[in-house]
């Protein structure tokens, strides 16, 4: 369960002081670290073909939806199409994929040289100057090439000042959502990028497998979370978030900023992920420091009953939310919800993943996407008991012809989480 909004990681902890006790953990650890092997040297980027096969998709798509371009911010679909890696700011840069020819990149007229480094298709370049309108330049490049009368896909994340400036440099334009053509590429993955997110994951559980043992009584979360990061570094990984919850943290599936520390008989959960080549891994797990109680292990028990349920029902063909309304059904029957209500499941039973630790589409209710192979999910039927403990158990998978294949191996008992 990624949460961009709440990650107490080695880069952001919580306070300068919690900052300093988990560099000092980490350090203390070097030595063990020493034995961790890189797992991502050869791991195959994205190619050329791969790149190319993917602006064909999307031109096919853009046809059939009766779009004439798509254009797109920086950011992971930015990265997906052309491989350019750029931030955002109040300076445009951006794509703009034609329906038939060579995309067109365009940017500030000073950042063309620091555009071109990380672009991997063949494209024009089209920039612009400080007292030019880079929408106009962008509304230009479609008339060029006779596409100012067709619709025009935006991509959902761009801004609105993108959006605004193209319909005043378009007027009687059609702008529409460019859902169809890159949510219709992405959400299904390459066996390419498959192989890239099974890396990912293969780095997280074995960070797992290291940190675990290391947990101590008095640990904060800060400090678990910095020894897990330390971990998926030397292992290979981008770390993108460690969160470990203690206690009644846990409860609260992003946590709580309350500092807790490890203590005997206490939950504790762990959300971690890592990129490799830009995909990602998402993986929880949950234990009890100490001996588990009857209660913390009956829950435990349900959420890998719960778990396994959402992964027998994830089957091609069938609709994202029937997943979802599996799970909360089996957790209404021993009585927790109903709905979303607590004690029980108050988020959705998992999310879409590749490039973004969240993507559509989502296993939750009334989603009526079908299952197709390719798509990558997460699987985390989590169950929370305000103000005493929550346990969630996270694993991905993806679609195949014949159904869903784990990333990652789900824990078979509270006892052995890893």
């Amino acid at each position: 369960m990624t949460c961009p909004a709440f990650r107490p990681t080695r880069r952001a902890l919580i306070g300068g002081g919690a900052a300093l006790l988990a560099a000092s953990v980490v350090r203390a650890a070097e030595p063990d670290l020493s034995a961790l092997r890189d797992l991502t040297a050869d791991a195959v980027p994205i190619g050329v073909a791969e790149r190319a096969a993917r602006l064909a998709r999307a031109q096919a798509l853009m046809r059939a939806s009766g779009i004439g371009a798509v254009l797109i911010e920086p950011g992971s679909s930015l990265i997906y199409f052309t491989g350019v890696r750029w931030g955002r700011s109040e300076r445009l840069t951006a794509a703009i994929i034609p329906v038939e020819g060579e995309p067109c990149i365009v940017t500030p007229f000073f950042e063309e040289p620091s555009v071109r480094q990380t672009l991997a298709v063949p494209a024009e370049v089209r920039v612009w100057q400080e007292d030019q309108d880079p929408l106009t330049v962008v509304a230009g490049f479609l008339r060029d090439r006779k596409l100012a009368g067709r619709a025009i896909g935006i991509e959902e994340s761009a801004r609105f000042f993108a959006f605004d400036g193209l319909a005043r440099a378009l007027p009687g334009g059609t702008l529409v959502s460019a859902n169809p053509v890159v949510r219709g590429c992405r959400m299904i993955k390459t066996p390419a990028e498959i192989a890239l997110m099974q890396r990912a994951t293969d780095v997280t559980i074995a960070a797992y497998r290291w940190t675990y043992p290391r947990v101590e009584k008095g640990m904060t979360g800060a400090q678990i979370g910095a020894l897990m990061n330390a971990a998926t570094e030397k292992l290979g990984g981008d770390p993108e978030f460690a969160l470990a919850l203690i206690g009644p943290a846990a409860a609260l599936p992003h946590g709580s900023r309350e500092v807790l520390r490890v203590a005997i008989g206490q939950v504790v959960l762990m959300d971690c992920g890592c990129t490799v080549q830009g995909y990602q891994s998402d993986v929880s797990r949950t234990w009890v420091h100490g001996t588990a109680s009857v209660e913390q292990r009956k829950v435990w028990d349900r959420v890998r009953d719960a778990q396994a349920l959402a992964f027998r029902t994830a089957r091609v063909g069938v609709a994202a939310g029937a997943v979802d309304d599996a799970v909360r059904g089996f957790y209404e029957r021993l009585g927790y919800g109903p709905d979303y209500r607590l004690p029980g499941l108050p988020h959705r039973t998992g999310h879409g993943i590749g490039m973004d630790g969240h993507e559509p589409v989502n296993l939750v209710r009334g989603e009526a996407t079908r299952l197709a192979p390719g798509m990558c999910f997460s699987d985390e039927p989590g169950l929370y008991l305000p103000g005493r403990f929550g346990v969630r158990l996270e694993d991905c998978f993806y679609m195949t012809d014949r159904g869903p294949a784990w990333f990652s191996t789900p824990p078979a008992a509270i006892d052995q989480p890893v």
